[in-house]
């Protein structure tokens, strides 16, 4: 059994309780606007470019089996209607100018790299599975988290909820603590932004909800689109709806992606988009807070 992973990112303090080993697969069923990781959007695993530390020697092109390198210099250096991903480019390059997304591993691969970080996992830390999107992998993670289980490791899901019900039920019972993004409430513009109605994400919410698993509903705070009153006060009459006591955090908009969306030749359309202050940021937490939502920042 294998699943393409993007990265295993250990000593995290971010992605759940405790210091955290992130495990990020590839592909997601969403292609969010202001999408932090561009790279794990797609289940394939994909090339990047990195032009600052190209010199143009040529070796890539001519190790390219597909022919899919570009010589011209005013064009970005892969033909992505030609790659395939294979890699092989990138061991001919002496410079690091050529980064691969993505690599298949097994379920004992990558439990072997989070089990060598377990002496890290004091105060409820353990692994956190996240993308991309996890669920869309759910006998392995099934796997993963029952060998987790097996060694006292606990578990964690980030999850943007679109996924089949069935896969959110099936892991469920193996998961400590869910991480659930909520992108907005309407769901017209749920679909303009993400490309995805929102109506299956909140019928696995509901689910996510009446589990009893710890849950944190995780809502990307984007200046524009879903920081006004009316899409706040939406999100929070719809966890009131399903939890006595909700608990949202916040994560502002950054643009720690925007050299990845350069690496492989996409637009980053909202590139150019003010970063929200810290007062405006605050503003919103204290509106979740009045209308009854117990309201977190991510740092």
């Amino acid at each position: 059994m294998q699943a393409t992973i993007t990265n295993i990112q250990g000593y995290s303090i971010h992605d759940g309780p405790g210091i955290r080993t992130v495990v990020f697969f590839k592909g997601c069923p969403l292609s969010c606007k202001w999408c932090a990781n561009p790279e794990c959007i797609a289940a394939l695993p994909q090339t990047g470019f990195l032009e600052s530390l190209c010199t143009y020697c040529g070796k890539c092109a001519t190790s390219c089996p597909y022919g899919a390198i570009n010589d011209d210099t005013t064009r970005h250096r892969i033909n992505y209607d030609l790659c395939t991903g294979c890699g092989t480019c990138i061991g001919s390059c002496y410079y690091g100018a050529l980064v691969g997304y993505g690599e298949k591993n097994s379920v004992e691969q990558v439990f072997d790299t989070v089990r060598r970080d377990a002496m890290f996992y004091t105060d409820g830390g353990g692994v956190t599975v996240s993308g991309g999107e996890p669920l869309l992998y759910p006998e392995f993670t099934a796997a993963l988290f029952r060998l987790c289980k097996d060694d006292g490791i606990s578990t964690c899901i980030e999850t943007s909820g679109h996924v089949k019900s069935e896969n959110l039920l099936m892991l469920l019972p193996l998961t400590d603590f869910l991480l659930f993004d909520i992108k907005h409430i309407d769901c017209e513009k749920h679909s303009e932004y993400t490309a995805r109605p929102n109506d299956l994400i909140l019928e696995n919410a509901r689910l996510a909800a009446d589990s009893g698993v710890d849950t944190l509903f995780r809502i990307p705070l984007i200046p524009g689109i879903n920081d006004d009153t009316e899409s706040i006060e939406g999100i929070s009459g719809f966890l009131r709806s399903i939890l006595p006591e909700p608990k949202v955090q916040l994560m502002p908009y950054h643009r720690l992606g925007d050299s990845k969306y350069k690496a492989l030749g996409i637009t980053n359309e909202l590139r150019g988009l003010e970063i929200m202050k810290p007062d405006r940021i605050g503003e919103v937490k204290a509106l979740y807070e009045r209308l009854g939502v117990e309201c977190s920042i991510s740092r």
